[in-house]
């Protein structure tokens, strides 16, 4: 690697809306305000909500299938 083309790497602080702040590596020397984090996100702490809906198939079916009776 060249020596006086690449931006120096350092440590950050990047702070959630939650609260959370945590030490991340970047090239830019501004702190990071963070939407979500892995502490406030629904998939990591469990609380997202599971799509039960079907697909196209299964509603054409749940519509149209009962009148198809031969």
């Amino acid at each position: 690697m060249q020596n006086a083309i690449h931006p120096q790497y350092q440590k950050v602080t990047a702070t959630c809306s939650c609260g959370a702040t945590f030490q991340v590596g970047s090239t830019s020397n501004e702190s990071l305000a963070l939407d979500v984090c892995s502490n406030c996100h629904p998939f990591y702490t469990g609380k997202q909500k599971q799509a039960s809906t079907g697909g196209r198939v299964e509603r054409f079916n749940k519509r149209f299938g009962a009148a198809i009776k031969r």
